[in-house]
């Protein structure tokens, strides 16, 4: 049971460590459109990254894709940057005609590509286990698990912003959007890929 509590909580200061924001940055701005009501999507899209994130960890643990870190690393703060852009532009529109299908998706898509950048450290981790597949769904509920936490702040933050500050939910999201995107472009601009 020392085990399911130590990959549990990896998962957990995976997501949540100050110094690995990325992940925390790309969950805000992925959520930050919704509200608590829209919390079946919002379930949904957390889950489907955690997904990507892991099936990357599954692929790269049992040696079928290997991996070019810094490729990985320069794509991480683009997705971040994709779907904060992404925001801006819909949020500019009276209304959006996005689907939570396409959110979906990209949301796996980007769920692998953040995994594949935590996949040469995890290897690391669970190489003298005998059993790798185990550990690897203990990390993914820690990894949820985070996710969840996150998401929760950013709701209980948005609402309390509209409702008691008078923020409206357009202004919430363009702001937040506009913050994260102006967070992530020094990460990209200043990346050793380049």
């Amino acid at each position: 049971m020392t085990d399911f509590w130590l990959y549990f909580n990896i998962g957990l200061h995976h997501v949540l460590d100050i110094h690995a924001y990325d992940h925390v940055l790309f969950l805000l701005v992925l959520t930050v459109p919704y509200t608590f009501k829209d919390w079946k999507n919002i379930l949904l899209l957390v889950t489907l990254f955690t997904i990507g994130h892991t099936t990357a960890l599954v692929l790269s643990v049992y040696g079928v894709i290997t991996v070019n870190s810094a490729a990985v690393e320069f794509l991480i703060p683009i997705t971040i940057l994709a779907t904060a852009l992404y925001n801006l532009f819909i949020s500019a529109k009276k209304s959006s005609g996005s689907t939570i299908n396409f959110i979906a998706f990209t949301t796996l898509f980007f769920g692998i590509i953040h995994g594949l950048g935590f996949s040469n450290y995890f290897k690391i981790i669970i190489d003298k286990q005998d059993t790798k597949l185990l550990p690897l769904l203990e990390f993914a509920l820690g990894i949820e698990g985070a996710q969840l936490i996150v998401v929760l702040v950013s709701l209980l933050l948005g609402f309390a912003l509209q409702r008691f500050a008078g923020l409206q939910k357009r202004d919430w999201v363009l702001v937040t959007s506009a913050f994260v995107a102006g967070v992530v472009v020094p990460m990209i601009i200043q990346n050793k890929f380049w």
